[in-house]
């Protein structure tokens, strides 16, 4: 059995599929005739109008040449204290992968194809071809990281040019801190019902045929900063499962905002940087810290 390193939740799982999380599409990268780069950037204040730090909806993975920091981007870094991300070491894959295999094995797992409905064998025959998998490989595989596994072979990117892993490297010595780590956030797929395991299958496998296509268009929507377009991904797809909704996106954001308004009080500036999934729509970090009091403005 082979256990690749898996697409953690970011934005091409909470978009891509419909699933960020993210965020891993391939964008092209940016050429002359493009309009520069606007991905969406806040300032957060207290009620007073202090300001505590910033949030910035990120993607986890471009490809090579795309252009996607701004000057008000590279400026907001520099003045921030802490940086706060969902997994602070992502350069360590390794630790990553022997996380998931840990989570992901569970012997006597039956056939991939009789986890799914029957109607949908077609397509996962044509997504073992495309990944280059049997369904011999998953014997020992949970549904969940089946899943995961597939729509990572089958969208065939790197993750090394991620925008979490720049702004790591670029935060030099200061402090990190994050907000789930490897552990907890694959934790929230391996604790999924079965059933919404089979749920997250199925779309992955339905998704594949136009996974590139799609994930190439969101990361454009995410260069222009078109936080109205990744809210409607948010609603449809996997998302709109109501089990797989709340796991995914809300509950998380939820725990998010606790954390981050735990931290803001006895901490100099932050920078909250985590997937552009999560900062969408009247669930999004934006809108949950208003609701908490503080001012929330949208700058970029």
């Amino acid at each position: 059995m082979r256990l690749r390193l898996p697409i953690a939740i970011c934005m091409a799982m909470a978009m891509a599929m419909a699933v960020a999380l993210t965020g891993c599409g391939k964008a092209p990268a940016s050429k002359p005739d493009t309009p520069p780069p606007q991905p969406a950037l806040w300032e957060l204040a207290s009620a007073d109008g202090t300001v505590e730090g910033w949030l910035f909806g990120t993607i986890h993975a471009l490809p090579d040449g795309t252009q996607w920091e701004t000057p008000l981007v590279r400026a907001k870094l520099s003045e921030a204290d802490i940086l706060v991300v969902e997994i602070a070491a992502l350069e360590d894959s390794a630790a990553i992968s022997r996380v998931f295999s840990q989570l992901a094995q569970t012997s006597g797992q039956p056939p991939l194809s009789k986890r799914i409905p029957s109607t949908d064998r077609s397509l996962l025959d044509a997504a073992l071809r495309e990944a280059n998998y049997t369904d011999g490989d998953f014997a020992h595989v949970e549904s969940w990281a089946a899943a995961l596994m597939l729509a990572q072979a089958m969208r065939k990117n790197e993750t090394g040019n991620g925008v979490d892993l720049a702004l790591l490297g670029q935060f030099g010595a200061k402090p990190v801190r994050e907000l789930e780590g490897a552990v907890k956030q694959l934790g929230i797929f391996d604790r999924l019902a079965e059933r919404d395991q089979r749920d997250l299958l199925s779309a992955v496998i339905k998704e594949g045929p136009g996974s590139a296509d799609k994930s190439a268009e969101l990361a454009q929507s995410w260069l222009a900063g078109d936080m109205q377009r990744i809210a409607r991904e948010n609603q449809e797809g996997l998302l709109a499962d109501p089990e797989l909704r709340a796991a995914l996106l809300v509950n998380r954001n939820a725990d998010w905002v606790r954390q981050i308004t735990t931290m803001l009080p006895r901490s100099p500036p932050i920078m909250v940087a985590v997937g552009a999934a999560h900062m969408a729509g009247p669930e999004g970090l934006p809108i949950l810290l208003q609701q908490r009091g503080y001012r929330v403005t949208r700058i970029q």
